[in-house]
């Protein structure tokens, strides 16, 4: 990721055009347009691989919409992230803004998947704005090393509760009942 211009607002964001050939996404932080890569193809299996599982869950069990990237998550007026995978439970529909299409709000659940470009960001400011925001639970998921962190949110504050390796489980308090083989997420 590389800080490309001076500090803007989100709706001077979404009124940038961008040339139709630049295969980059932007993500706004702390009023700053950040370029990031487009994601890899391993990228791409395990939030494809993750998406997909917790689309089956929820088809049993309603509780609420999982999307993906790139989708604009405006958290206030100086952030709007993409994050690759996002969860909102049914009674927090009032998020999604029909109008321009985007989440306006904090989702309940955040997946982030690390990469050399994003990972200080990941791990750094935009899990300190999705945590002052109120983002009730936090996924880090490392490609290389294979392994999820699994962060909840308790009182005003990030919690580790998981560190699952590629042998292990995930499992979700927000989506109550969702666990995950890590080797169904990093499969091929």
């Amino acid at each position: 990721m590389e800080v490309v211009a001076k500090k803007i607002t989100y709706r001077e964001f979404k009124e940038m055009e961008f040339d139709e050939n630049d295969s980059s996404w932007y993500e706004l932080i702390n009023g700053e347009l950040v370029r990031k890569q487009s994601p890899t193809i391993s990228h791409q299996n395990i939030s494809g691989n993750l998406y997909f599982r917790i689309r089956l869950f929820l088809e049993e069990k309603p509780l609420g919409k999982v999307l993906s990237a790139p989708l604009d998550v405006v958290l206030d007026d100086g952030n709007a992230y993409h994050p690759d995978v996002l969860f909102v439970k049914k009674d927090r529909f009032h998020i999604f803004d029909e109008k321009e299409e985007v989440v306006i709000g904090a989702p309940d659940l955040v997946v982030e998947i690390l990469s050399k470009g994003t990972a200080i960001y990941d791990r750094g400011i935009k899990k300190d704005i999705y945590e002052k925001h109120g983002v009730r639970e936090y996924w880090l998921i490392d490609p290389k090393s294979k392994t999820i962190e699994v962060y909840n949110f308790e009182n005003e504050r990030f919690r580790l509760k998981q560190l699952a390796d590629e042998t292990g489980t995930a499992h979700s308090e927000v989506l109550e009942g969702f666990n995950i083989e890590l080797a169904k997420i990093f499969e091929e």
